[in-house]
């Protein structure tokens, strides 16, 4: 029985803390990725359906609600149109001129990262 003495600069192993690459088993034995109830792009789809339904039931009830016709001013434009349609224009174009921002600042963002791993 001959033990060796460690050099010195040799430092102890630790046990490996690297997560395995198996999945790991549940209470019921199956494994992790196995989950029938797991979110899919078809109950994405679904949830996204059901959600535009609502908004379109909740859209005709505004729209059924606020018939009164208004004059609408801008510039040297002047017409008559009912309230419903004349929210529903000015939030069309408050969406327009956001998502046109948001749309600049990704391609802002992709030209820079691609800059930058060129530059690499």
């Amino acid at each position: 029985m001959s033990t060796t003495q460690p050099t010195p600069g040799d430092e102890p192993t630790q046990p490996s803390t690297e997560p395995t690459t198996e999945p790991t088993t549940g209470p019921t034995g199956r494994k992790a990725g196995d989950d029938p109830l797991r979110g899919s792009r078809t109950s994405g789809l679904y949830a996204a359906v059901v959600g535009l339904g609502v908004l379109l039931v909740l859209l005709i009830i505004f729209i059924a609600q606020n018939t009164d016709t208004t004059t609408v001013r801008f510039l040297s434009f002047e017409g008559e149109t009912p309230v419903a349609v004349a929210m529903l224009i000015a939030t069309a174009a408050g969406i327009l001129l956001t998502a046109t921002a948001g749309s600049l600042r990704i391609i802002q963002l992709r030209r820079r990262t691609k800059k930058d791993i060129k530059n690499r």
